[in-house]
């Protein structure tokens, strides 16, 4: 019969087949066309005849024909066919489908649109039909009966599209409906329809299916709704993300973790990597998600670790890469930023949740990049040192750097920079790959950026070395590259530099030699910088190559010690190398003694940290250092003086210059001297004969110390009839002789007192040499205060920190009955206890400054913070037994007090450790309780500890309070300072917190000191803590009331009810003091609000573009507008108060302008947000504006800010209107408007106007120019007229 069939088609006219097809029942026709096909045997040929004899002009034939294009349909959609008599099928029927007419159409359209429905397609072959019918069914023009309607083919194709979005979709066929779409012609409206019903599909689908569908859903998104299919593909991504993290952290009896972690990572790059390639062929998309991701800023879900890893993809296109990495930076700051605001106001953290930081998700995308993610690495290692490059510490005007201390940076763009070094480490030990492009970075920017400070990238690369010095051997041709550089690099660098490469030195002989040879050649450079960076690299290697033999380096003051790098030295280069290696060194560094006392100064200066973690070296070190001192030491024993100062100075004709830093090198000595005698010596009964010399240096101090002391100033020629003026050549020399001289007797106090093992004599040696000291400093202060500016007679002192402490302890805390005797001789002496605790005071602010001190251990912080928490100790002690008027009464004498140095003592030390050691504040605060048993180690929180001390300090301040006559304004500020140090350590939920900020307004109500600069340090100290526990908004109201009781009302017939809220508010403190006070506060107030409506209207924003949540969102926000309302209402009082107050004209006057600019564009904001939410608000609130806008133009008509202020004051009225218009509210009953300030010139008056003027006076013409400049505001009543 097939045959038949065919050969009737192959014939001219297709009667006979017409014929021939009637006589046959469909069915049988459909069973042949089915067996055929099956078997494979010539069904495309049968299938076209049957189509052919099947003309759509006979209603038969339309029949027949639609009957057997749906057996078509489900033979193909049975699956039971070979592939190409499948595809040969489908190719006939597509080309068919045109022929049909416009109902068949509809009716085979629903047969498709119910199959999906139903799920009963088995392989969703068939789906590629559906596009060409209902391409077809557009292009017919007829009208078509559609349900109980009748509908133009386009409304035909979108009711279908409606029905079939509106089903269930089987899971297995998504991909294929949604790659069908693309192919069917569709309107914005239906292209937003089918992209809904897309993305509801996400989530019934395995993850694996998710990549297709999403490069499917892109393709789509070409057509429109780019935006709303990439939100989609974000949120879902975001929330899959969440829901994987809480299942990982959560309870780990559950093994029903979803989704694979690994897996998740892999779907994630493969859908990242499909939208950046449909972004490079469709610039519209790319658009789209920048602006999405701008948008959604400030609330939602758009910035995630998902949207960050696509971001950071998405720059390796050229034409976003700036725009990606400038929304990026932007998003970190503001995230910081945010942070700040939030965790300095309780009034903010009541009202908004604390997100995830934008720095977390970054990290989080460097962890997830391990998964193969290699496209987003590259912009990850862009993005780390753009951070750096951009938020890394900058210079300042005289040449210092801004450079804190990385534990406690609080400014956002030390956090960003920060946060730019963690991405670029982490990278760094995840990818091997890309290990030596950001080596190789960071290299660069140390050589290239020498001028500007580059600390943080120091600091990087030693964390890289450190993580890893053996994987680094394969990259240590670019460390030697950077070597030959060092000689051209400043010192600082320099020192940076190689304590960062230094473990890599350990692993890598290549590395060392060619250092070596580097710092060979910058020895005999012609620049001193080089000679310099040569000595500091080789005291380095001296410090970290070990010599068999020495003291175990636990007494190590480098933080980089040897057993942080995981190799073992010793396997590579032996001991005996090492002595050989270190002994060149060290005849290297003998030839830096004849170069300038730059050099030699840097050698001194390490040399005693070489002797400690290489004592092997000894030998060699003391011996240099002897033969060094022979040169400038008298050995007779009867000359005075015993040195000679003459051969340390030098004088090329007129310039007069140091040579040998004698009090250096004494310093050295005594330093390695003691050290060997207590560690070194114990150990070595036996090699007695070896160390002569070491009793040599030690007869050469005793004779320098007898002698020193016997001598005279006028011995030095340094008596007061002396010339110190640094303008003529004896004078410099003078100067130089001096502080050779008091550092020499520094360096002898320290020495004899450190030996001294508590004897009297040599108690009494040490204060004889301090006299001798003090006598010089008298001096040269003396001379000093004559001319006009200040020697630079503030050295350094020479007393290691260690000693400091030691020397307090000793003087004001050991009772020791044996002790008692030889300390009296120093406690006998007020000055030199007033000069032991000042020298600590100068330590401390060094270490603020530096972040080291001067010294052995300088460079130790672990050591530093050891002698802070003694010192600390002593000196909280000395203050609170016996006070300033205690101490005070016993004897007047020139400069501080002994009591109130310790109380700038304590205030320096509480802020550096604040600053430098935050981490260890317990074991600080625990080091200061005396009391403390051993026991109760554990017990007491920082805030317990911390209110302890604030208690002592609270006694000192109340006590000096009620001493009515002699109050002391100094100690008084500067124990407010401490409070404010000390209080920053309470948490703010703790009762401690709650008790200290009572206690400020306790005495702020009760006391009316009339000093300024306490009456602001207090009033800061209240309003930092009350801005932690709630908003301060009532406090500003009852501060202006008092500030304007105090000052009366700019209506001098008004007078003014006196409210007394705050005694510390009088006339002296009240303008300016407490009034800029107050405004600054107020200020900050106003931008916290400000926040808070730019964080409302994102979250509008967001919400007009989500509809389904709109419905619901308008109800969380009412605590936050109300909040709002609350505090502006109370800011509206607070500056009412202030506008009607007489205040002094200036800067208060200036910033109240300023402030109330900037209260009415809030208040604009809000009226604006409001009329967004066509929401009702109640209008009693603003009824205070109007006294504020004309109490402003009487008062201060001659005032810079106003028009800005009038401005402001009309746009709020403006907006104001318009939402009466839309709340049907009346909320400008309060309102008197502004009249207008149009006007037009009439000449021919002003002509008359300006004739008189002349005549009057004709020396006023500049008064004319300042008018002409602000003609709205200057012209006096008389040239009014000619305006109307």
């Amino acid at each position: 019969m097939d045959q038949k069939i065919i050969s009737l088609a192959a014939e001219k006219t297709a009667d006979r087949l017409q014929e021939f097809l009637q006589s046959l029942k469909d069915n049988d026709l459909a069973n042949l066309l089915q067996n055929q096909a099956v078997k494979g045997k010539a069904a495309g040929a049968l299938l076209r005849a049957i189509f052919k004899g099947s003309p759509c002009s006979e209603e038969a034939g339309a029949l027949r024909r639609l009957k057997i294009y749906i057996c078509g349909i489900h033979l193909v959609e049975s699956g039971d066919l070979q592939k190409e008599v499948a595809s040969e099928i489908i190719g006939l029927l597509m080309l068919e489908a045109h022929n049909f007419p416009g109902p068949l159409l509809v009716e085979l359209a629903r047969e498709f649109v119910g199959a999906i429905e139903e799920g009963s397609l088995t392989n969703g072959k068939s789906l590629e039909l559906l596009p060409i019918i209902l391409t077809a069914l557009v292009a017919n023009k007829e009208n078509l009966a559609y349900g109980k309607g009748v509908l133009s083919g386009e409304e035909c194709k979108k009711q279908l599209i409606n029905t079939l979005c509106s089903g269930r979709w089987d899971r297995q066929y998504v991909i294929q409906l949604t790659s069908m779409f693309k192919d069917v012609p569709l309107t914005a409206e239906e292209v937003e329809f089918v992209m809904e019903k897309v993305l509801r599909m996400f989530s019934k689908l395995n993850l694996q299916e998710i990549p297709p569908l999403v490069y499917q859903l892109l393709v789509l998104s070409s057509k429109g709704s780019r935006r709303r299919a990439l939100e989609g593909i974000i949120t879902f991504f975001s929330e899959l993300d969440k829901q994987h993290n809480e299942e990982q952290s959560g309870d780990e009896l559950l093994d029903l973790v979803t989704v694979p972690s690994g897996e998740l990572r892999h779907v994630e790059g493969t859908v990242i990597l499909h939208i950046v390639f449909a972004i490079k062929l469709d610039c519209e998309l790319g658009r789209e998600l920048l602006k999405h991701l701008k948008a959604g800023q400030d609330f939602s879900n758009n910035i995630c670790p998902f949207s960050i890893a696509l971001l950071l993809s998405v720059t390796r296109i050229q034409r976003y890469e700036e725009q990606v990495f400038d929304l990026l930076k932007a998003s970190v700051v503001k995230s910081f930023k945010d942070l700040q605001l939030l965790q300095g106001s309780k009034f903010l953290q009541n009202l908004v949740t604390q997100r995830s930081c934008v720095s977390t998700m970054i990290l989080e995308v460097v962890k997830n990049s391990v998964h193969s993610w290699d496209h987003v690495t590259q912009g990850l290692v862009e993005f780390g040192f753009i951070l750096m490059d951009s938020y890394g510490p900058k210079k300042i005007l005289d040449g210092k750097t801004i450079e804190t201390s990385s534990s406690l940076s609080k400014i956002p763009n030390q956090h960003a920079c920060k946060l730019g070094a963690n991405i670029l480490l982490e990278t760094f030990k995840i990818h091997e790959m890309i290990r030596q492009e950001i080596l190789e970075q960071v290299l660069n920017r140390v050589v290239t950026r020498a001028s500007s400070p580059i600390s943080h990238y120091l600091d990087l690369l030693s964390s890289i070395i450190m993580y890893a010095p053996l994987v680094l051997q394969s990259c240590s041709s670019k460390v030697t590259e950077t070597f030959d550089y060092l000689s051209f690099l400043p010192l600082q660098t320099v020192q940076g530099l190689l304590k960062a490469v230094q473990p890599l030195l350990k692993v890598s002989m290549s590395v060392r030699d060619s250092l070596i040879l580097v710092l060979r050649k910058a020895m005999f450079a012609s620049q001193l910088d080089a000679r310099k960076s040569a000595v500091a690299g080789f005291l380095l290697l001296l410090k970290n190559f070990k010599v068999l033999g020495s003291l175990s380096s636990s007494q190590c003051s480098q933080s980089i010690g040897v057993s942080q790098v995981h190799v073992d030295v010793h396997s590579r280069y032996n001991s005996v190398a090492n002595e050989t290696f270190c002994l060149e060194i060290i005849d290297s560094l003998r030839r830096c003694l004849g170069q300038q006392a730059d050099v030699r100064l840097m050698l001194y200066e390490g040399f005693y940290d070489v002797l400690r973690r290489n004592s092997q070296l000894a030998n060699s070190i003391m011996q240099t250092l002897l033969s060094q001192l022979k040169q400038f030491y008298e050995p007779e024993p009867d000359v005075l003086p015993p040195l000679k100062l003459e051969a340390c100075i030098l004088t090329e004709g007129d310039r007069i210059s140091l040579q040998e830093p004698l009090d250096y090198l004494l310093c050295c000595v005594q330093h390695c001297l003691v050290w060997y005698k207590s560690r070194v010596m114990p150990l070595q009964q036996e090699e007695e004969e070896e160390e002569g010399f070491y009793q040599d240096l030690e007869d050469m101090l005793e004779s320098v110390t007898s002698r020193m002391i016997k001598s005279e100033l006028e011995d030095f020629e340094l008596d007061k009839s002396a010339d110190f003026s640094q303008n003529s050549g004896v004078g410099i020399k003078n100067n130089i002789c001096a502080s050779l001289v008091m550092g020499i007797c520094e360096v002898l106090i320290e020495y004899n007192f450190s030996i001294s093992n508590f004897s009297k004599n040599k108690f009494e040696e040490v204060l004889s040499l301090f006299m001798c000291y003090k006598k010089l400093s008298d001096i040269l202060n003396e001379k000093a205060g004559k001319g006009k500016a200040k020697t630079a007679n503030k050295m350094d002192s020479f007393l290691s920190m260690k000693f400091v402490s030691d020397l307090l302890t000793a003087l004001f805390r050991d009772s020791t009955q044996s002790h008692e005797e030889s300390l009296s001789v120093l406690r006998s002496s007020n000055e030199f206890m007033r000069y032991a605790v000042s020298v600590a005071l100068q330590k401390v602010q060094q270490l603020k400054e530096t972040g080291h001190v001067s010294g052995p251990d300088g460079q130790n912080p672990e050591k530093i913070f050891q002698n802070l928490c003694d010192i600390t100790r002593v000196l909280l002690w000395r203050y609170t037994s016996i006070p300033t008027s205690v101490e005070d009464l016993g004897k007047k004498e020139k400069g501080k007090s002994i009591s109130l140095l310790c109380l700038e003592g304590l205030q320096k030390i509480f802020s550096a450790v604040q600053q430098f050691y935050q981490p260890k504040i317990h074991h600080f605060l625990r080091a200061l309780d005396v009391t403390d048993n051993e026991g109760e180690e554990a017990e007491g929180s920082v805030s317990h500890r911390a209110a302890f001390q604030i208690r002592q300090f609270q006694r000192c301040l109340l006590n000096l309070l009620s001493q009515e006559e002699d109050f002391d304004s100094k100690e008084a500020l500067l124990l407010v300072t401490v409070l404010s140090n000390l209080s920053r350590l309470l948490e703010p939920s703790s009762p401690q917190f709650v008790q200290m900020l009572s206690w400020t307004l306790k005495i702020c109500k009760e006391n009316s000191w009339e000093d300024a600069s306490f009456c602001k340090g207090l009033m800061n100290l209240l309003f930092s803590l009350h801005v932690l526990y709630k908003s301060p908004v009532t406090l500003l109201r009852d501060l202006s009331q008092d500030i304007h009781g105090h000052l009366g009302d700019i209506d001098q017939d008004i007078e003014v009810e006196k409210t007394n809220h705050f005694a510390m508010v009088n006339l002296r403190t009240a303008a300016p003091t407490v009034c800029l006070l107050v405004l600054s506060q107020a200020e900050k107030v106003l931008e916290e609000v400000d926040w808070l409506i730019t964080k409302l209207k994102g979250q509008v924003s967001q919400e007009i573009l989500s509809e389904e949540a709109s419905s619901q969102a308008t109800l969380p926000n009412h605590p936050v507008e109300k909040a709002i309302i609350m505090q502006l209402g109370t800011l509206l009082t607070f500056f009412h108060e202030l506008v009607q107050t007489a205040l002094p004209s200036g800067s208060c006057v200036d910033i109240l302008l300023k402030d109330l600019c900037k209260m009415y564009t809030i208040l604009t904001a809000l009226v604006r947000y409001n009329k967004s939410q066509s929401l009702t608000c109640t209008g009693e609130k603003k009824g205070k504006a109007p006294a504020v806008a004309t109490a402003m133009a009487r008062v201060l008509r001659e005032t810079k800010p106003i028009p800005n202020l009038i401005f402001a004051i009309e746009q709020y009225e403006k907006f104001l209107i318009h939402l009466s218009k839309k709340s049907k509210v009346n909320l400008m009953q309060h309102m008197k408007l502004s009249t207008s300030r149009d006007f037009k010139i009439k000449g021919n008056i002003l002509d008359v106007v300006l004739r008189e003027d002349e005549d009057d006076n004709e020396g006023t013409a500049s008064e004319h120019e300042g008018q002409n400049k602000e003609p709205a505001k200057k012209k006096r009543k008389k040239e009014m007229k000619c305006l109307s």
